[in-house]
């Protein structure tokens, strides 16, 4: 998925961007068509092939918003393909989930492909992705959550290559009009209740937060709740730090101060904050692009979410490059994926597509091109990742429809309701 179908996806709560990876690979050349060492064999989803002999064409499959995305990708690429004479052919996917699960079926996928957190364990399970991960160089230089988010039955699958976070995002014109400063800015829920209180003004609402456990989530992560456990063996939804969260979403929302995006007809909280209907928002990154799009003269800045009772919290989104098990080029495909994994392409890909770098060694260059937005990669450090458990997705979606109901529903109901049907899931 595209940052802005992320964008897009997210104003309900799906996850995530297209980010980029970075690193410190020095290019050396293979034979057989590879110009970086990918020796080693994968496992899950087939071996690595041994590398072909001579240059080959690989079908890149990914996700975008248009032309300017397309070729973005082309021209990163380059490089490599002048490097080791093998060619890229960048295909960019109308409905890429649809595209691929008919490809596999025909024995036919793309060689590399963007795939969601959410998405991947089902392909993983199926046998149609490579476990490659451990071919990748700077394996060790990935944020330590995004290595688990692609971790499947113990075998780190695939490379992440992008992430975003969550921030409270705020329009300074309404913060300053209702008499606010840098010392409001919230540091706890009750603050949070205070300024959107404070904020609310009008047909304008202090705070917008999109209907979905994808943004939800983060006050269950600062109450110290989640949907599963660490290694997401056992649902753990029905608890009381998830039943306070909810509980603190419908108090904000039943006091008239904040709101969902429908309720003041927006798709959602990045499109409400532009129309001057929400003074502040939840969003991640990918924000800056929409507002730099569609509303050019708004003023804003992103903070660090307001700690809960259990501290700092907030959610993660992200892809990988994906390997198919059936791809013919493995070994060329892996060697696109750790050229990908170093410095410069990863910070054009961030620098064009409004993500974050994977690796943690870009963190510096990142914050030096972007000093507007450290507050989502400060949230890389206590972030938490989507669900990836093969078939929980039905059972997710259906959460989201019960927290729409918000904020007449009775959350204790919704936790029951999840905890039930994850545990069907996981039998």
């Amino acid at each position: 998925m595209s940052l802005n179908t992320t964008r897009r996806t997210t104003r309900r709560g799906a996850v995530a961007v297209a980010v980029c990876l970075s690193g410190a690979l020095a290019l050396s050349a293979c034979g057989g068509g590879g110009g970086f060492d990918d020796s080693g064999s994968g496992s899950g989803g087939g071996a690595t092939q041994a590398p072909a002999s001579g240059p080959v064409t690989l079908n890149f499959m990914i996700t975008s918003n248009g032309p300017a995305d397309v070729k973005l990708q082309k021209d990163t690429v380059k490089a490599w393909e002048t490097k080791t004479g093998n060619k890229v052919n960048v295909v960019a996917a109308s409905d890429i989930n649809q595209q691929l699960t008919q490809g596999f079926a025909a024995g036919s996928p793309p060689d590399v492909f963007f795939t969601d957190a959410n998405v991947f364990p089902t392909y993983a399970k199926a046998g149609n992705m490579l476990a490659y991960g451990d071919q990748v160089k700077t394996k060790s230089d990935f944020y330590p959550a995004l290595v688990k988010t692609f971790t499947y039955d113990n075998k780190f699958y695939c490379a992440p290559k992008d992430f975003s976070t969550l921030a409270l995002v705020i329009n300074t014109d309404l913060w300053s009009k209702a008499g606010l400063t840098d010392a409001d800015v919230p540091k706890t829920w009750a603050d949070l209740e205070t300024v959107a209180k404070k904020l609310t003004q009008g047909n304008v609402k202090g705070l917008v937060i999109g209907d979905t456990r994808d943004r939800i989530g983060a006050f269950m992560r600062q109450a110290g709740g989640w949907i599963v456990n660490e290694d997401q063996t056992q649902m753990t939804a029905d608890s009381p730090e998830n039943l306070q969260a909810l509980q603190e979403v419908q108090k904000l929302l039943a006091s008239g101060s904040a709101a969902y995006p429908k309720g003041v007809d927006s798709g959602w909280g990045g499109e409400a904050i532009g129309k001057g209907r929400a003074a502040m928002t939840i969003e991640g990154n990918w924000i800056k692009g929409a507002i730099k799009a569609d509303f050019p003269n708004l003023k804003w800045k992103a903070v660090e979410l307001p700690e809960g009772p259990k501290g700092k919290g907030t959610l993660t989104f992200t892809q990988c490059y994906g390997v198919a098990s059936a791809s013919k080029n493995q070994a060329a495909a892996i060697d696109l994926v750790n050229y990908l994994s170093t410095d410069e392409p990863a910070l054009a890909l961030a620098k064009g597509l409004g993500v974050m770098p994977a690796l943690q060694s870009a963190a510096d260059g990142y914050k030096s091109e972007f000093p507007d937005e450290t507050a989502f990669l400060a949230g890389a450090a206590y972030a938490q990742g989507p669900v990836t458990v093969a078939g929980m997705d039905p059972v997710l979606k259906d959460f989201d429809t019960q927290l729409q109901s918000l904020p007449g529903g009775d959350p204790k109901a919704m936790l029951q309701r999840l905890q039930k049907n994850g545990e069907a899931v996981l039998k």
